[in-house]
């Protein structure tokens, strides 16, 4: 979509967004993604250092952006990007603590659905709680690029949280019980927003730590790593690009 000025200062486009965004929550691992993977790369935003890119991978025009970390964050930027600026995709491509035996240390995480604590999707008005889910032809194609790589992966609930240092001790064993795989800080606010919005969302996940194994990556590591989880993302917007 040709460039044009938002109505708040969250998203200042000085050159085109792509109709699929890939969003990590780190702006430095978005300017990773555009340095290693795209082509005829512009920056689109600076504002707050929340840094957006598009280029071009595999012939087609896709777009990487920053989101923050948490729910609120990412629903400011994904609501101003569906609304105001014509994106019609956002795939998350974030990190998150294991939960369940199933996966390690760079496994990948494909979010089906996220659980949370976060009031975030009350405001909707839908009585009792709104699904957060993701949009499943994305899905599906995600599942198929990682089954032809033949990563680790696995598919199914995820757990957002609007707590990091979580007050409760016994929260992450309530849910690895109820086989969450993993547990990370925003999807549930993408889906939320994305289904608010009629566009499509998903969340696609790298284990960067485990809660009941003794394994963890360092930031560096998690900025600069996560190759299979970025290759798929970028396979999946392309399959949804122009």
């Amino acid at each position: 979509m040709e460039p044009k000025e938002s109505i708040s200062a969250s998203i200042r486009a000085t050159a085109e967004i792509a109709k699929v965004v890939l969003m990590p929550g780190d702006p430095l691992r978005a300017k990773a993604v555009a340095d290693n993977y795209l082509t005829d790369v512009v920056c689109f935003n600076t504002v707050r250092n929340m840094l957006g890119y598009t280029g071009t991978y595999k012939g087609k025009r896709i777009s990487v952006m920053g989101h923050g970390m948490g729910v609120p964050s990412i629903g400011i930027y994904t609501t101003e990007l569906f609304n105001q600026f014509g994106v019609e995709a956002v795939i998350r491509i974030g990190s998150a603590g294991g939960l369940s035996d199933d996966v390690d240390a760079k496994d990948i995480v494909i979010a089906e659905a996220a659980s949370s604590n976060s009031n975030y999707g009350n405001a909707y008005g839908i009585p009792g709680q709104l699904a957060a889910c993701a949009d499943f032809d994305m899905l599906e194609a995600a599942v198929n690029h990682a089954r032809a790589k033949k990563v680790n992966y696995k598919v199914g609930k995820v757990y957002t949280s609007d707590f990091f240092y979580y007050p409760q001790s016994d929260i992450n064993q309530k849910l690895r019980d109820f086989n969450h795989y993993c547990v990370e800080m925003e999807t549930a606010g993408l889906y939320w927003t994305a289904c608010a919005c009629h566009k499509k969302a998903l969340s696609i996940l790298s284990i960067s730590d485990h809660l009941f194994k003794p394994v963890a990556l360092s930031a560096e590591e998690r900025q600069n790593g996560f190759t299979d989880m970025m290759e798929i993302a970028l396979d999946t917007a392309w399959d949804f690009s122009d």
